[in-house]
């Protein structure tokens, strides 16, 4: 069986899922409440694996244009279209938290 990726939205109505419950497999320990999953953990895989190369390649874009065979302008484009998903889901993040009752 391949790796399970961790669902971020609501296969029923499209909404940012949060985490319920954390176990530990060695112990059994858990802890159990509401807690929102970071930005980064809601990216998509393909966007998660851009960012690790990213880092990997220490921020360089002409290492990553290598990396990823294409060019320097394509890979800018995709650094700012994933820059602009960022900014979007932090801004998603707030409006959670201004409506959550404290």
């Amino acid at each position: 069986m391949g790796k399970r990726l961790l669902p971020v939205s609501c296969p029923s109505c499209g909404q940012v899922l949060k985490v319920k419950r954390f176990a530990c497999p060695a112990c059994d320990t858990a802890v159990e409440g509401d807690f929102a999953l970071p930005v980064l953990a809601r990216l998509s895989p393909e966007e998660q694996e851009f960012l690790v190369r990213f880092a990997e390649c220490s921020g360089s874009l002409k290492d990553m244009a290598r990396r990823y065979g294409v060019s320097y302008p394509t890979v800018r484009n995709r650094l700012d279209a994933l820059i602009d998903r960022l900014g979007a889901l932090k801004g998603e993040g707030k409006e959670h938290e201004e409506r959550s009752p404290s």
